[in-house]
């Protein structure tokens, strides 16, 4: 049951971190594209990001995905819980398509089933 509760932590961890990059990248959308010449002004760059509430929400959800990140370290090796997060290769893509409505080419599916695989062989070693 305690490894199930842990497990479970992992998955929060990872979803709010989904969370988080969804909202972050729709909060770009709408911002736009950033060219390489405004890196030179940063603050006409963060200017514009920082205004948009869904960045704010993406980062919050990042702080938190953190936290319970740091809930996870203590229960899990490094070594097996951090793999765990090559779940989100997965899921943000899925959500993505849902969400923001972008395409998954079919190579990119098959990386994505090929994540899937070693996800899977992680967490039965």
């Amino acid at each position: 049951m305690k490894m199930d509760r842990s497990i479970l932590l992992i998955i929060i961890a990872m979803l709010i971190g989904v969370v988080g990059q969804l909202c972050l990248k729709a909060g770009m959308n709408q911002v736009g594209q950033i060219d390489a010449i405004n890196l030179a002004r940063p603050l006409e760059v963060l200017g514009p990001a920082f205004s948009k509430p869904l960045v704010w929400i993406g980062l919050a959800a990042y702080a938190a995905s953190a936290m319970f990140w740091l809930i996870v370290l203590s229960r899990f090796d490094l070594s097996y819980a951090y793999p765990m997060l090559a779940s989100m290769y997965i899921v943000i893509p899925i959500v993505s398509r849902i969400f923001l409505k972008e395409s998954i080419p079919p190579l990119r599916w098959l990386g994505m089933f090929i994540v899937l695989v070693g996800v899977v062989l992680v967490s039965r070693g």
